[in-house]
């Protein structure tokens, strides 16, 4: 029995023109194999079922069968010991073997595919990115983007960030629910640790704090996935693919705010313009009609604050998650007080707001309003009244007169007979 490769080359060494014997000397084949190979042409090697060899387990298939028949998930070390009351003298190995061969598939459900209705229900998750910004050539950095997916339209607003802790999250979430003009009634979470802190002996999901202050201004539910489950946060997963494959792939980016106005012009122009292959309906034309169903944007902004307290450097700035913030040349204390909202920085000084600051992204960025820097260092030197000069020892001073009272004074002493 040849190969199909030997039989090609059988086949060619033919029409070269060599003889049998030259082929079956070259190939290492018997030349009346060579001679029948010739005369069948092309016709494939036929290869006939291996036989079976007799194994040890054979007399006990009948009772392995009829049991996993009725009880599937049996062990095969179970098993084993069953055979070993009824007679059988082979090994675990043997039985293990057999019983994999006989074991029925288990049946694997089909997917259902959840479909919520408009205004229902967003989706949010984050995804880790590495980039490096032509401004800063050979440095690569990590940035997340946050991305919020409505369930019925498949509408996606997306933005990077250089932080994934609460402040960040929080301020996405603004921006994304002032975007899309509307509030969904759940928004659906991976268990990350901005959203869920964990479980209750219940079992129950605690969800934090602060975005749960968050939920309650907005007036949306949240709900954590169940875990290990990715195919409950299909719609919001399956686009960050397809971000970075269409869009973050083979780009240039100068910087954050460039990285983020490319990806905000290629969502408008690419992403929420396409037809979208599940639900064969454009997206935007979709997110038109569930936009009428999300639940109106509260009339009051989202002001709920972080207290903090920050020394103030030798440089009028103090710092706050690793940037730094400037306040006024008039501040005297050196401990002031500063409240961290999603969008907002103010420093306080004896319950006073001397200073706002929008926060910074990334780390290790400075922010210094020029409101803050009106005096000079002459400033600092003491205001000296015109009239008064300083001699001697500090504080001590005389008055400004003109000659001709001292020349006075000398003539009126000499009258009174010289001075001595």
């Amino acid at each position: 029995m040849v190969t199909l490769g030997e039989l090609m080359m059988i086949l060619d060494l033919h029409r070269q023109g060599l003889t049998v014997t030259a082929i079956a000397r070259q190939l290492g084949l018997d030349r009346k194999t060579v001679r029948r190979y010739i005369a069948r042409g092309l016709e494939p090697p036929a290869y006939g079922p291996r036989q079976r060899q007799a194994r040890s387990t054979d007399p006990f298939l009948a009772y392995l069968r009829e049991r996993l028949a009725a009880f599937p998930e049996l062990t095969a070390v179970r098993l084993w010991r069953e055979l070993r009351e009824r007679g059988f003298a082979g090994g675990y190995t043997a039985v293990k073997r057999a019983v994999r061969d006989l074991r029925p598939a288990p049946l694997k459900p089909f997917e259902v595919r959840f479909e919520t209705p408009p205004g229902e229900q967003a989706q949010v998750d984050l995804a880790r990115f590495e980039v490096t910004f032509t401004d800063e050539p050979g440095l690569t950095r990590i940035v997340w983007l946050f991305s919020l997916v409505l369930g019925f339209s498949r509408l996606i607003w997306a933005r990077f960030v250089i932080h994934q802790d609460l402040q960040t999250v929080l301020r996405c979430h603004m921006a994304a629910l002032a975007a899309i003009g509307g509030v969904p009634r759940e928004i659906l979470y991976d268990r990350m640790k901005t959203a869920v802190t964990g479980e209750d002996p219940d079992c129950l999901v605690v969800y934090n704090r602060g975005l749960l202050d968050l939920a309650r201004h907005y007036g949306f539910q949240p709900r954590a996935c169940r875990p290990y489950r990715p195919q409950t946060k299909g719609k919001v997963e399956r686009p960050f693919r397809y971000i970075r494959e269409d869009f973050f792939l083979a780009g240039s980016f100068r910087n954050l705010d460039d990285l983020n106005a490319q990806l905000r012009q290629w969502l408008d122009g690419v992403a929420n313009a396409r037809l979208h292959a599940t639900t064969q309906r454009v997206v935007n034309e979709a997110f038109a009609e569930e936009r009428l169903a999300l639940k109106p944007l509260p009339l009051a902004p989202y002001r709920t604050v972080l207290k903090l307290e920050r020394r103030v450097s030798h440089e009028g700035l103090v710092s706050v998650a690793g940037n730094l913030y400037s306040v006024p040349d008039a501040t005297r204390r050196r401990i002031l007080d500063v409240h961290v909202f999603a969008d907002e920085i103010c420093i306080i000084e004896d319950g006073v707001v001397v200073a706002r600051h929008v926060p910074l992204d990334g780390r290790n960025q400075k922010r210094v309003d020029p409101e803050h820097r009106k005096l000079t260092s002459s400033s600092r030197a003491r205001h000296i009244a015109r009239d008064q000069i300083v001699v001697g020892r500090a504080g001590d001073r005389v008055a400004r007169r003109s000659l001709d009272f001292y020349d006075a004074v000398g003539r009126r002493l000499a009258d009174r007979g010289g001075v001595r």
